[in-house]
């Protein structure tokens, strides 16, 4: 006896299929709220599993703005700590405009969204749990515009 398939059983099936494909890869993406008003002493912290010192990843900063944001660029401090307790720390410049002043990142209406590759082919040195820190790093004590930050790992090609 021969089984019917009905396309309306298919259509979730193909559904999941997609969303799992999509999503593979990513070891990490988690975003912190800054609610549009970041100070100095206010760090957000993201902590990261790393299964394996084999794969690479390209790493990536996300920022969400609006155009209240009064820069053209964010320095930002990025605090790593590896799962033997070493801390290194580095301080970063994100472009988020040309010179003309036009924003660089994605988006409608008033929120940019910009998605920044900070290293490609990032091996991790050891398996573990790893603390992410990032403090805005502006002469300004507070950044008026800022409404997110976050982090991405995507396994390299």
């Amino acid at each position: 006896m021969k089984r019917i398939i009905k396309p309306l059983n298919v259509i979730p099936v193909l559904l999941v299929m997609l969303l799992v494909s999509c999503s593979s890869g990513v070891l990490f993406d988690q975003t912190a709220n800054v609610d549009g008003h970041w100070y100095k002493d206010n760090p957000k912290d993201f902590e990261v599993m790393v299964p394996d010192s084999l794969t690479t990843y390209n790493f990536y900063l996300n920022v969400r703005h609006t155009r209240d944001y009064g820069y053209s660029n964010l320095y930002l401090f990025l605090q790593t700590r590896f799962p033997n307790g070493h801390i290194t720390r580095d301080t970063l410049q994100l472009i988020l405009a040309n010179n003309a002043g036009k924003w660089l990142g994605k988006g409608w209406g008033s929120v940019k969204e910009d998605q920044i590759l900070l290293k490609r082919n990032l091996r991790f040195p050891m398996k573990g749990n790893y603390e992410f820190t990032i403090w805005q790093a502006m002469r300004a004590d507070t950044l008026k515009g800022v409404r997110n930050i976050g982090l991405r790992f995507v396994r390299s090609n």
